[in-house]
């Protein structure tokens, strides 16, 4: 279970990392009315801490549709709630899945351990929106969006999960406004989420003061581009950059995973090998942050020739920077890594 903090509480860890208080420009929003009991629940099958407005968006759910809160906003964006929202609509007491993984559960294939999925989108692209969080321990940086089907790139969108689904909603309009739809059910909506947000101060900004703050942390944007935040201390001593621009290890990896021959994969991996070596020495003087840069960016160029590689780099790094829970979920993801059957409480 995920020590409590709460609002007020001193920061304990570097100033370079998110603190354990939410990285924000919202106000703390006063307590939900979600009971303690499904908190703990949400926590304890997860091992991650929510932030308050998760619960808030869990009530504004259910006041648009008290039967069914999760398929909400279904018929105006297209969203469906899920993830921890499952465990709030209590749809882990009757699992179809009889052994439910919730480190995988709506897991993407592009998804790091930081991101969480809550919400879900079009199909087609396999959109989904999730908190992104710099330690386990943490409450989320941010909110961010993925698409899946199209690649690794993590895009910023607030704060909070009212900011996030308010710059979905303003996509749809726009969307809907070049179709010449009708859009008074997401005109409705907006009106609805927006007074709900200025209720409970939090920001609907797509980039808050607080995000870029985090900006000047982060020590490298890595292929997601959500960028990774390792502590650095005043020698400079926590990360170094790898040797090779991006440009140049997506060339190396192309040609791993695109070698024609085994023997010509072997040669291939050669480069990569040598930057592995400097990642080794960099452990060595405490620049945890190289292995963890290489790490994230072969998990994102998300071949499987690299899964054996992503073991070695990854949970080494992690367990470096104490971020043990971020290993798990990356392991429990390359043992199943796919772009179907997410859902971990149905029967697949």
């Amino acid at each position: 279970m995920v020590k409590k903090q709460y609002v007020g509480e001193s920061e304990k860890e570097d100033s370079t990392v998110g603190s354990k208080k939410r990285c924000t420009d919202s106000l703390a929003p006063p307590p939900s009315a979600v009971s303690a009991k499904q908190r703990d629940e949400v926590e304890r099958l997860y091992k991650l801490q929510m932030p308050e407005d998760f619960y808030h968006f869990w009530e504004f759910c259910k006041e648009l549709s008290s039967e069914d809160p999760r398929g909400a906003l279904k018929e105006a964006l297209g969203l469906q709630l899920v993830g921890p929202f499952d465990i709030l609509a209590g749809a882990q007491e009757d699992p179809k899945n009889p052994r439910p993984n919730f480190h995988l559960h709506w897991r993407y294939f592009y998804d790091p351990p930081e991101f969480q999925t809550i919400i879900t989108g079009p199909e087609d692209s396999q959109h989904h929106i999730g908190y992104y969080r710099d330690t386990p321990d943490s409450l989320p940086s941010f909110t961010g969006e993925n698409e899946a089907k199209k690649g690794c790139t993590i895009t910023q969108i607030g704060d909070n999960v009212f900011a996030a689904v308010h710059l979905f909603l303003l996509r749809k309009r726009k969307e809907k406004a070049s179709r010449k739809a009708g859009g008074e059910d997401i005109e409705q909506l907006e009106e609805k989420l927006k007074a709900k947000a200025d209720e409970l101060d939090l920001s609907l900004e797509q980039k808050t003061k607080a995000m870029k703050m985090r900006d000047k942390k982060v020590v490298t944007k890595t292929f997601h581009g959500a960028g990774i935040v390792v502590p650095v201390d005043k020698n400079d001593v926590g990360y170094r950059e790898l040797p090779e621009t991006d440009a140049d290890l997506k060339k190396i990896c192309r040609a791993i995973a695109e070698a024609k021959s085994d023997e010509e994969r072997v040669k291939a991996f050669g480069p990569l090998q040598q930057i592995i070596t400097f990642v080794q020495f960099a452990n060595d003087e405490c620049d945890y942050g190289m292995g963890y840069e290489l790490g994230m960016d072969l998990f994102c160029f998300g071949s499987h020739y690299f899964h054996k590689t992503v073991k070695q780099l990854l949970p080494m790094a992690y367990n470096l920077l104490k971020r043990n829970l971020f290993g798990e979920i990356l392991e429990d993801h390359l043992t199943s890594r796919s772009h179907e059957n997410l859902d971990q409480l149905s029967g697949h």
